[in-house]
């Protein structure tokens, strides 16, 4: 993933224009897939976005702050996962949703924020729109090894699903450097991934 910088270049040019500038590349923390988090985003080119999950996690603050100061240093976005109330505390630059709770992206919005929920379908990604929605994370596009994957759409239908949802699109799901290529001409304003950054 460190190596899609022809990628991330050719996401700078098609969000010119939006209101809300939106990262181009998306690293998911996740406690289990990546439990040390920060090493991975000390790596991440500027102008990406740490998307920090904690679960519940009893030291999610302590977490939160780390990868607060590593984001502030390294000019990334700090965006928090399902938590508008951590989200806030920590100063973050806005909320990633779950696609359950992404009919709350208006209410839970804050002035500034970047709010993404995830979609697994079409129908997913324009009632994320219809919430108010800045752009959806649509999985799975190849085969993960995310235990919550489902069956994988594959960059046809992901194309497909980015011309019609209304709203920007990030892949996420068995993005890796060798499969982002497959995906230059799905429209996407960005790519997603947990595992990848690890190699």
């Amino acid at each position: 993933m460190r190596r899609t910088a022809a990628f991330l270049n050719g996401a700078a040019a098609r969000r010119k224009g939006q209101a809300r500038a939106l990262p181009a590349l998306l690293f998911f923390t996740d406690p289990q897939r990546t439990p040390d988090a920060e090493p991975i985003a000390r790596t991440l080119p500027r102008g990406a976005a740490i998307v920090f999950r904690a679960f519940g996690a009893a030291d999610a603050a302590a977490q939160g702050r780390r990868l607060r100061a590593i984001a502030r240093a390294r000019g990334l976005r700090l965006l928090v996962g399902a938590d508008p109330e951590l989200a806030r505390a920590l100063g973050a630059d806005g909320l990633h949703l779950p696609e359950r709770l992404g009919g709350r992206a208006r209410a839970w919005r804050q002035p500034g924020w970047i709010v993404t929920s995830a979609a697994h379908s079409l129908a997913a990604a324009r009632r994320a729109k219809a919430a108010g929605a800045d752009a959806v994370v649509v999985s799975a596009i190849f085969p993960s090894g995310s235990p919550s994957a489902g069956a994988p759409m594959g960059p046809v239908r992901l194309a497909l699903l980015a011309r019609q949802a209304g709203l920007p699109v990030y892949a996420l799901g068995g993005v890796n450097d060798k499969t982002a290529r497959r995906l230059k001409d799905a429209g996407l304003v960005g790519l997603a991934a947990v595992d990848a950054f690890r190699t």
